[in-house]
């Protein structure tokens, strides 16, 4: 029967006592995580956020006690009085291994039925069972861990922009669906029927109306909402550092962001991140990693065999040549035993897989070089590709050609991610960097017309303004990402304030403007009266604590995540609702077969 915490009140958390506490008093509360029985002595391991702590009953407790400790089984809540003393059998194994409580009093304070899975360490238990039991699966040390480490990432963050001027602003949940790039969760008005709000992507057009409102400096720790599908670094619902700056320009955006990495990775892990980040621009980072969000912390860069073999007796190359395109690889260095022609077939079918004709290759053995190739090349061009390579005997080269580059480029940086991988030539430190001077343009060849990369806010650059009459993959915008280990942590960009500009960058996205109007009407008329230049970002919390702490997903940075269908096992969210709460809405569902 579970008794109450009537009369005592907790000293200590169960981790943070020493041997310096030896002979002290205190009062611990906490779960059981194991009771080993052995007659005449029992063991309790009580366990809270801080950590574990060993109870011990003995031939010296009193009756009573004793006999409720040999009743207590797996995740009691329980509630323990003693004595710190000397633990006999000690051990390293974890913080308090040099002492134990000796108990003269225990209370039960709630009973558990069997977990369906051990809650210790790294449990064995299937992915979907603990989400299912996600209020279990928190109680593991590594969870909870992860869950404070992120709170310690938020408090930082909150000091480190209050410190630089910034002030922290709520912005709505509910807002106007506006393009932003990914499909928007829409709410349901119930006084403003068959109309919708949208939950925000991102505060994108608050953050600009609160510059318009004189606040200089913003950030926000913002809920972000996006119906996409799910991956690995992604979940339906994220939480982003949002900052905005007046009277600036992209150096005082990246330098203040810069400076919080600095800050929160020295105050939080005591890692010192040089700064400034290198920058590349978008076209250095697709011509050397095929990536505009590339890892630096392993070479294998991207080399261009184009001239090189313009003239070659490989149709595949010539044909990719004389059709506009491209011929370029990478070298692996020292792969030639772990990619033989076998693992050669496997990378070949991935390359396919995302779009590629096909993979070229040369393996440097001590018999010499072996290529899917070799037969249709003279020694003298063979030999060019490989100087150009820059390959060695152990090296394996993959070359990739297509009359369009930037598939060249784009296969070439999976390959090169993959083979990175394979090889186990990733290092483990943080290599942080900027991407800059994306084109404000992309050709999509389904619809063969120009579409733009960023929100339509984003401003070109100054050198760009006379071309924009002209050919638009010319267009660069003032956009810049920030990059680490391979993964994009924050987009952001110098915002567009001249209404006449403005009205020109709609046009050129095939805008009308009443469809402009329609859509951004409340920004262009804030415009209308003083907007002061201005610029930020956001910063992806989530990812950023998932990178610090190389969890393998978001899900063990996330308190109660979504899995890959954006459903939640534990309460099986989403659900059916009364048809009562339909019609008060004005929805009626159709007759179509659920998934």
């Amino acid at each position: 029967m579970s008794e109450f915490l009537t009369g005592i009140k907790r000293t200590n958390y169960c981790g943070e006592l020493r041997a310096s506490d030896i002979g002290k008093k205190v009062v611990l509360c906490g779960w059981a995580q194991r009771m080993r029985d052995m007659g005449h002595l029992i063991f309790i391991d009580l366990r809270d956020r801080s950590g574990i702590i060993q109870l011990a009953f003995d031939d010296n407790t009193e009756r009573a006690v004793f006999e409720k400790a040999s009743s207590v089984r797996s995740e009691y809540v329980l509630a323990a009085v003693g004595t710190v003393r000397e633990r006999s059998a000690k051990t390293n194994k974890i913080p308090t291994g040099d002492i134990e409580i000796e108990v003269n009093e225990l209370r039960i304070l709630s009973e558990s039925e069997t977990p369906p899975f051990e809650i210790a360490g790294s449990s064995t238990a299937s992915e979907a069972t603990r989400l299912k039991y996600r209020y279990l699966d928190l109680r593991r040390s590594e969870l909870q861990n992860n869950m404070m480490f992120r709170h310690r990432v938020a408090k930082v963050t909150r000091d480190y922009f209050d410190e630089n001027g910034f002030i922290e602003l709520e912005t709505p949940m509910l807002i106007k669906s506006t393009p932003e790039g990914a499909r928007d969760y829409l709410v349901p008005s119930r006084i403003h029927k068959g109309s919708f709000y949208a939950l925000p992507q991102s505060p994108q057009m608050y953050k600009q109306l609160c510059m318009v409102a004189g606040f200089d400096r913003y950030m926000q720790i913002a809920r972000c909402f996006r119906d996409e599908d799910l991956r690995a670094d992604r979940q339906p619902e994220f939480t982003q550092i949002d900052i905005e700056m007046s009277f600036v320009d992209m150096d005082d955006v990246l330098q203040i962001g810069e400076g919080y990495i600095k800050r929160l990775f020295k105050e939080v892990m005591d890692i010192d991140i040089p700064v400034p980040f290198p920058r590349y621009t978008y076209k250095e980072v697709m011509e050397r990693f095929g990536s505009d969000k590339p890892d630096t912390r392993y070479g294998m860069e991207i080399f261009d065999l184009t001239d090189t073999v313009a003239n070659s007796g490989f149709g595949v190359f010539k044909s990719a040549v004389e059709g506009g395109g491209s011929v370029r690889g990478i070298t692996a260095k020292n792969a030639v035993k772990t990619y033989t022609r076998k693992e050669i077939d496997k990378l070949t079918e991935f390359v396919r897989g995302i779009g590629a004709k096909g993979l070229a290759w040369i393996r440097l053995t001590d018999d010499g070089a072996a290529s899917s190739f070799k037969k249709f090349v003279t020694e003298e061009e063979l030999n060019g590709i490989l100087e150009k390579a820059g390959a060695e005997k152990g090296d394996v080269v993959f070359i990739i050609a297509d009359t369009d580059t930037n598939n060249v480029l784009t296969t070439l940086g999976a390959v090169r991610g993959e083979c990175a991988k394979r090889l186990d030539i990733i290092g483990d430190g943080f290599n942080f960097l900027w991407v800059v001077k994306f084109p404000f343009f992309e050709f999509d060849k389904e619809s063969g017309e120009w579409v733009a990369m960023h929100h339509p806010f984003t401003s070109p650059t100054d050198d760009c303004l006379d071309k924009l009459d002209g050919n638009k993959g010319e267009v660069y915008a003032k956009a810049y990402d920030m990059v680490l280990n391979g993964i994009e942590l924050s987009s952001g960009s110098i915002r567009i304030t001249n209404p006449e500009l403005q009205k020109k960058m709609f046009e050129m996205l095939g805008m009308s403007d009443d469809e402009a109007r329609l859509k951004f009407g409340f920004l262009m008329d804030a415009f209308k009266y003083g907007a002061p230049p201005h610029g930020g970002m956001g910063i992806g919390l989530d990812r950023l604590v998932m990178q610090m702490l190389k969890a393998p997903t978001l899900r063990d940075v996330v308190l109660f995540p979504k899995v890959q269908n954006a459903s939640e096992l534990m309460t099986n969210a989403p659900s059916d609702v009364d048809p009562r709460q339909l019609e008060e809405l004005g929805i009626k569902i159709s007759e179509t077969e659920k998934e």
